[in-house]
């Protein structure tokens, strides 16, 4: 084992009387971060930089601000309330989009688009549509006529056109003329034009469902029919009233959504479909369409997943072939890094056939010409292609883990194994790049640093600051400054040899004479990593000063370690995933500062299933856990996500058996706390109330919270905070064994009554 250890902060004077941080400070008294913007853009010129930020007295309010590159100032563009002065009625696709997006929580402008020639701004909100122009900054956004209730609104790419879906139907509006056309007219009931299906958004990172030909020749749209995806009833128990909903929920191993791909013109006209092979049942994960104009592309995968192939359509013609299929002998992971290049000869490609994640040029024929990267390490995903200086730019961990940079690579192959390193200091740099590669945006962000907006040169010189964001007087963390506790970094090892790592806080005041109780948090599923240097871990560091170990170890399964290090989870959960954590708190278990006896673990969705697995598997080390929204059945879930790992239930029944915390309940005798969403449509209410009643058939006891009207992440008021006060509640009770002081609250006298005469 060997500890990373990352810089200490720089020291600073202390003011005599510095606040502690709170739960409801964290999650209901605004953004801890700082000004640090979301939706960053930079626009088609290159001369502003765009972005959404909260307003001050309500953090989930978004704004339109702009940055001028030349001027060196920033200002607010488009006033949110202005528009929708009495706040958003939205409709329940859009509310259904916002959950699959993981934005449910937010309101105002939410999303935004700059048109093609960079004079204005796409700006949905409320379900209506309102176009910008700088030109005149001070008029009102001008309102299109749409109609209410528009969901995944765009510009076309040339700028003649605004289209969006209404009414399960795909629909366009000429900029120049004002006039909308309806394009599909088949749409309502169970068939959807232009729309994703629900498995496309939850689980292939995928949220729209048609395809801007570059010329706005054409539009290619998917058209889905879900009438044979069975329908569950779901009970959503809300405070004061309960909703019985009819969902249509493709559970593992039932029918999912008819697909089809279609071309139709922006003048009307009926749509041309294209020939998508003779299974039926297969997933359409990418579209993407040529630089010419001319050809589209299409990824599809067969119901397994293990195929996945690349099909270039003539679109006057509709005549296709294959370019490439990737074969994997357990599952192929999505990715978006296909580009095809302006040259017309070549595309670059992603893929995970050498072990890890690389990028490979193509030529149009389908012949593999080289390697982009390549070596026992991977990337993230395409950031960037700078074709005139042929560079191509990709976001890695090649160096540290737990880090996110930036890299150079040539087009060309020469530096595949030894990429250049672009970003610089230690920590998590999401960049966004110009068009042309030319300059990237850097929002940045490490465990001392709240997150941070620069300019930068290709070459990742500093241009200018968008956003310091000054960890000083005027941050919002700045008097709860003396609360943050440095993480350290390390590693273990797996049964089978391959590297762990894991985050570790000590907690406040450190005594290594001591002996103190953990707080183990983890995810412990697919497409994931917690334990990154990354600003925001609030909570984490709250129990740390409340006098626990907090301790986090990414598993395997786990995502950007390479195929071997996540496909050990193939064709059963919960057992790596456990093994590992296992050797986790058992390491902890062996350090002198560590109470033994006084180990808790807590988790969240796939983290929620991994305590119930926990406790099942593993009671005789655990004092007790907390399961937040956990899958306890995975014939419960959706097609795409568990088959993926598990194949169908018709066909691995034992693999579903062994992978439930059903199959595991006698060992479950240390304490549980079960909390669950009561209107929660990830994952459905039902998991819980499965395992309530498995545990009261065996006269365990345990103890459960429900929220009424919540969703899987609990965001109605006062919910947040509520949770974490009682998932600190339990491991001072029942994992420390320590009383929980009660802190009175005011009584508020109702009204006296009064009469009207």
């Amino acid at each position: 084992m060997r500890a990373l250890l990352f810089a200490a902060l720089t020291m600073v004077a202390l003011p005599t009387m510095a606040e502690k941080l709170t739960i409801e400070r964290i999650f209901d008294g605004g953004s801890l971060a700082g000004a640090a913007p979301r939706g960053l853009q930079i626009s088609p010129d290159g001369g502003r930089v765009t972005f959404l930020r909260a307003k001050p007295d309500d953090q989930s309010q978004l704004d339109l601000w702009e940055y001028d590159l030349k001027g060196g100032k920033t200002r607010l563009l488009v006033d949110s309330k202005k528009l929708e002065p009495n706040g958003e009625q939205l409709s329940d696709a859009e509310k259904a989009r916002r959950e699959r997006e993981r934005t449910a929580g937010l309101h105002g402008i939410v999303s935004y688009q700059w048109s093609p020639d960079g004079k204005q701004l796409l700006i949905p909100i409320n379900g209506k549509l309102y176009v910008y122009t700088l030109a005149t900054p001070d008029a009102a956004p001008r309102q299109l006529d749409t109609g209410d209730n528009v969901i995944d609104p765009r510009i076309s790419p040339k700028g003649h056109y605004v289209s969006y879906v209404r009414d399960q139907n795909l629909w366009v509006i000429d900029l120049t003329s004002g006039e909308a056309k309806q394009l599909t007219h088949d749409g309502g009931g169970t068939v959807h034009n232009g729309e994703a299906e629900f498995v496309a958004q939850e689980e292939m990172d995928r949220s729209t469902g048609y395809w801007w030909a570059p010329d706005d020749s054409a539009i290619a749209f998917e058209r889905y029919d879900e009438s044979k995806v069975p329908v569950t009833k779901r009970t959503e128990l809300y405070a004061d009233h309960t909703d019985v909903i009819d969902q249509r929920y493709p559970a593992a191993g039932t029918p999912n959504v008819a697909v089809k791909l279609g071309l139709v013109s922006p003048a009307g006209g009926q749509p041309r479909w294209i020939d998508l092979g003779k299974d039926p049942d297969i997933y359409l994960v990418r579209v993407n369409w040529l630089p010419d104009g001319k050809h589209v592309s299409y990824q599809r995968m067969p119901r397994s997943q293990q195929k996945l192939d690349l099909r270039l359509v003539d679109a006057k013609t509709l005549a296709q072939r294959t370019l490439l299929t990737e074969t994997s002998d357990t599952w192929i992971n999505l990715n978006d890094d296909l580009s095809f290049l302006k040259d017309g000869k070549s595309f670059l490609w992603g893929s995970e056939r050498s072990g890890f994640h690389h990028l490979y040029l193509y030529g149009l024929d389908g012949t593999l010409k080289h390697a982009v990267s390549q070596g026992d390490w991977q990337i993230d995903g395409l950031l960037a292609v700078n074709e005139h200086a042929g560079t191509v730019f990709v976001a890695s961990n090649k160096d540290a883990v737990p880090e996110k940079q930036v890299y150079a690579l040539k087009l060309d192959g020469s530096n595949a194994g030894a990429p250049v390193r672009v970003s610089q200091d230690a920590g998590t740099h999401a960049a966004t790049f110009a068009p042309d590669g030319s300059f990237y945006l850097d929002n940045f962000s490490s465990v001392d640093t709240p997150p941070q907006v620069s300019l930068h040169k290709a070459d990742g010189s500093l241009v200018t600051w968008i956003e310091p964001n000054k960890l000083d007087e005027k941050h919002p963390f700045w008097p709860y400054r003396d609360s943050l506790i440095k993480p350290e970094f390390g590693t273990l090892k797996a049964a089978d040899g391959q590297t762990l790592y894991y985050r570790l806080y000590k907690p406040a005041g450190f005594d290594p004479s001591k002996k103190y109780p953990v707080f183990d948090m983890y995810y412990g599923g697919p497409h994931a990593q917690l334990v990154a240097n990354a600003w925001g871990d609030y909570f984490n560091q709250y129990m740390a000063n409340q006098g626990f170990v907090v301790f986090t170890l990414d598993n395997r399964g786990m995502a950007r370690r390479g195929r071997q290090f996540d496909s050990v989870i193939y064709q059963q959960l919960g057992a790596a995933e456990v093994d590992d954590q296992l050797v986790g708190i058992r390491w902890l278990k062996s350090q002198p500062w560590v109470d033994g006896k006084h180990v808790g673990v807590f988790g969240w969705s796939y983290g929620g299933y991994m305590t119930t697995m926990m406790l099942a598997k593993a009671s005789n080390e655990l004092a007790g856990g907390v399961a937040v929204a956990p899958v306890t059945n995975w014939r419960l879930y959706d097609t795409f996500y568990t088959e993926r790992y598990l194949g169908r239930p018709q066909d691995n029944d034992a693999g579903y058996t062994r992978s439930s915390p059903l199959a595991w309940l006698d060992g479950l005798t240390s304490k549980l706390y079960l909390v669950h969403g009561m209107a929660d449509d990830n994952v459905l209410f039902l998991n819980s109330t499965e395992l309530m009643a498995e545990l009261q058939k065996r006269g365990t006891q345990f103890q459960f919270m429900a929220y009424p009207g919540a969703k899987h992440g609990l965001n109605l008021p006062g919910q947040r905070s509520h949770v974490y006060h009682l998932i600190e509640n339990f491991f001072q009770q029942q994992v420390k064994g320590a009383a929980v002081p009660v802190v009175p609250k005011p009584v508020v006298q109702p009204a006296a009554a009064t009469t009207t005469r």
